[in-house]
């Protein structure tokens, strides 16, 4: 008897674990689909200044992203490449392509709260870490998310509130190897493009900093278009800029 209550045990894990997964992997497949396009704002509040930049970004697949920085003048023609786990960016005014070295990944992006590493690894939720089933109520799912061994990766754990009528996160949470959490991702304004769903407001806050903030609104997005393979080559990020 104990042996099938064992037995019991471990299938329903499996079937949790397997159910995490399968969610986990539509979340992905909905934010990015094919391909994508989009044109977004992005606000960043630190130190007590706030500045907006304009963003457009093309990707394709999980490992090929293309990034132009459109806003302010001063920025503008600035452009960044994600190519396999690697990235290199282009700075017009010193007309020099520079690769992003693994000791600047944990860096703050453009001076937001993203990292450098998050414009890198757009695939890592899926390839990097095990999905487990925390709480199910109704259509809403608590997953968390933790490292596998052989992964690089930054964070200890992720813990993802998702609508399963949508497939999108309402809530991202990101805790350090100690278990401390580090900074919280929510998203709001779901929208229906195609067969796909996004959240067009987005919103990251440093736990340690609570009067920073870096807030992203989705102004046009276009879902598996043909981009071409010409914007993910190195030679792109001067090319592009203009």
């Amino acid at each position: 008897m104990r042996k099938l209550i064992i037995l019991l045990f471990l299938f329903s894990t499996l079937l949790l674990s397997n159910e995490a997964d399968e969610i986990i992997k539509k979340l992905d497949e909905n934010m990015r689909g094919q391909s994508i396009h989009l044109k977004m704002n992005m606000e960043i509040k630190s130190l007590g200044h706030t500045r907006t930049i304009k963003i457009e970004n093309w990707a394709k697949g999980t490992k090929k992203s293309f990034v132009k920085i459109t806003y302010p003048p001063k920025d503008q023609g600035i452009t960044f490449l994600s190519l396999d786990n690697q990235m290199w960016q282009y700075v017009p005014k010193i007309e020099r392509v520079i690769k992003i070295p693994p000791s600047m990944m944990l860096q703050n992006w453009m001076g937001s709260d993203i990292t450098n590493d998050d414009m890198v690894k757009q695939n890592s939720i899926v390839e990097d870490y095990t999905a487990r089933i925390l709480e199910k109520k109704e259509n809403m799912v608590t997953i968390e998310l933790i490292p596998k061994e052989e992964s690089a990766v930054v964070w200890g754990k992720i813990v993802s509130h998702i609508d399963t009528n949508t497939y999108t996160s309402s809530k991202d949470s990101f805790y350090d190897e100690e278990g401390k959490e580090v900074r919280t991702f929510t998203y709001d304004n779901i929208k229906k493009y195609g067969k796909y769903y996004i959240p067009t407001y987005w919103e990251l806050r440093p736990s340690d900093k609570k009067e920073n903030h870096t807030k992203i609104e989705l102004e046009e997005i276009e879902y598996d278009i043909d981009i071409s393979d010409q914007y993910f080559t190195k030679s792109a990020l001067k090319r592009f800029s203009r």
